[in-house]
Parts: structure tokens; sequence; C-alpha cells
């Protein structure tokens, strides 16, 4: 488990209150309960010149992911395999918090959880992506935009990266004497090969309630959240932790266990539109 500084808003106590008084009878401000994620919206194929794209509305808040596959070198540590790369960008217009430049904490945290979910569990299969073993492989660029934050970028964005990644295609390419390589953009060999699916749930500890999915208010009086990445298995994969208290045991047994039931709607989101994909 990693941690992430965080950022503590100026949030009045009137509406922590409010909150918690809520919360206290089993309800949200939205009408879920406790442990519900908001309805989940998946389109795939959302950008045409992309390998493999999709775009995820959680509740208010929208990601698009796009895949792009290219030729590249090997890492010298893993010369017999490929390179997945995540990056994220906020785009401005998203929040009023949000601003052009270079990613900051915030974006960086999130590219590198959803990079690590999808490493641990072995999602793409790295050694199918080689070219010449040592010199040339696919290089799998997955690149998250947050279109309009609304709470729990985390838990869209994965969402969004493993849509992408599941109806993404492998280009073909055509290999000259000389050892150039020509992507053929307009073929393709058949889809990326993706061997596991993994999700991430968010949970906020708010007072001495665990709420699932939160949004952008309740991430604001939020004393910690932690993200949970698990697997089409059941196993958790990952954890990410963020906010300045701590949970005791058995807190942290409520939150693992809650996170792994809010999964299932995840997953069967993601496995219905898959479906229409397909």
């Amino acid at each position: 488990m990693s941690t992430t500084p965080f950022k503590i808003p100026i949030v009045p106590s009137i509406k922590r209150e409010t909150y918690l008084n809520l919360y206290s009878r089993g309800l949200r401000l939205d009408n879920r309960d406790l442990y519900t994620p908001r309805r989940v919206e998946i389109e795939t194929g959302v950008v045409e010149k992309a390998n493999g794209s999709a775009l995820v509305s959680l509740g208010n808040t929208k990601v698009m992911a796009g895949v792009k596959i290219e030729v590249g070198t090997p890492f010298r540590d893993t010369p017999d395999q490929g390179v997945l790369t995540v990056h994220a960008e906020f785009v401005p217009l998203a929040s009023p918090t949000f601003e052009p430049g270079p990613p900051d904490e915030n974006a960086i945290e999130l590219a590198r959880v959803v990079d690590r979910s999808l490493r641990e569990v072995g999602a793409v299969d790295l050694s199918s992506l080689v070219i010449r073993e040592g010199e040339k492989v696919w290089i799998v660029w997955v690149d998250l935009y947050i279109l309009d934050h609304d709470g729990n970028l985390f838990d869209a964005s994965m969402l969004a990266a493993m849509a992408a990644l599941k109806t993404a295609s492998l280009p073909d390419y055509e290999e000259y004497e000389t050892g150039e390589i020509e992507v053929l953009r307009d073929k393709s060999q058949g889809p990326l090969k993706v061997d596991h699916t993994v999700v991430t749930v968010t949970t906020a500890k708010i007072g001495n309630y665990i709420i699932v999915d939160p949004t952008l208010d309740e991430e604001a009086i939020s004393d910690a959240r932690m993200v949970v990445a698990v697997d089409e298995q059941g196993r958790i994969v990952g954890l990410q932790k963020t906010g300045p208290h701590g949970y005791t045991r058995e807190e942290l047994e409520r939150v693992l266990n809650i996170s792994l039931s809010a999964s299932k709607v995840y997953f069967k989101s993601l496995e219905e539109a898959l479906a229409r994909q397909g």
C-alpha cells in the first residue's frame, strides 16, 4: 500500500454535519445508500483513430481513455516484454481547480494508480508485444482525459482504461530487409491480448462512516480515502490511501469487504459494455 499527500479544502462545518446526519440514517444527498456506486455508463470506440477507446460516466464524472500502440524499444531489464505506459491529463474545462500545464501531483498519482493496478495483475500480456526480442516491441500508451470532475476520478479512469484496452486491436506491420518496421494502421493482427480485468473501488472515511464512490463534495469533507484494486477473480491486487487520518484494523477490514462487494457493480457494467461492443 502507498500513500499520497492530501490537500484539505476548507469546508463549512455545517455542510459536514449535514452529511453526517444523512449517513446516520443510511442515506446520501443523491439518494444512494452508503455502499452503492453512482450510475455507470460506458461507451467504447469513441475515438476513430485510436487503437482502442472508451468514454465512462460515473454519475457526473466523465473520463475518456484512448489507447495508442506504436513500435519502440524495450526496457533493458525486460527485453522479452513490450511496454505499457499510462498518462493522465486533467482538462481545464473539467474543473475550476484544473490548470493548463504539465501534470500536477494529482494527475501523476491517478496515472500511477491505474498503471500499477494493470501491472500488478498482469492485465496486458506484455510478452505478446515482442516483435524482435531486445530490439523492437509494441508500446501501449493509455491516455486518460478527465472531462468532468465530480469526484472519484480513480474508479472512472480505471473503468475507462480497462474498456479501452479490452476493445483495442494490435496493428499489423511489415518488416523490411533493412530491419525497418512499417506499421500498417489500416490492418490489424487481432485484439490486444488482455489476460485479466481489474477495477478499482474508492471509499471515503467521513467521521465513523465508510462510503463508496464519493462525490466531489464528499471527497472535500472526507478524513481519508482508500482505493482498492480488485481483479475478476475477486483478488485484492492493490491499495492506495490518501488523507491525514488513519484506519483501525476493523475499519480496514470493513473497507476491503465493502470494496469487494461494490466491485461487482463495476465488473457488471464493464461486461455489459463489452457485450454491446461484441
